[in-house]
């Protein structure tokens, strides 16, 4: 089960980075993205992001092709086991919603 903190703050950047990708995904932050060989070549050497901004730019850079959700199960980890995302975490994925989106287009 995710933290309430973590899960609000999920929600808001799905929705944030919804609003600039036009995309209609329910959680952008999974951390599994699947897709053909194709996406992947037409992407790969465009990519710079490291650490969390990944999630953002992939979303990005893949718009503007066909997207689809699959169910995922998920059990959150708390603090004591691992979990160390910040608030710092939440504006650098925010910034990378909108490099990606207005300042860098491709």
């Amino acid at each position: 089960k995710m933290f309430f903190g973590q899960y609000w703050s999920n929600k808001i950047l799905t929705i944030f980075s919804n609003f600039f990708t036009g995309l209609k995904l329910t959680d952008m932050e999974t951390c599994y993205k699947a897709m053909t060989k194709k996406v992947i070549d037409k992407i790969k050497n465009e990519l710079i992001s490291e650490r969390f901004g990944i999630e953002p730019e992939i979303t990005a850079r893949i718009k503007k092709f066909r997207v689809m959700e699959a169910p995922i199960l998920y059990r959150g980890r708390g603090y004591e086991e691992g979990k160390h995302i910040g608030w710092k975490d939440g504006l650098a994925a925010v910034w990378q919603i909108i490099k990606f989106n207005v300042f860098i287009r491709k």
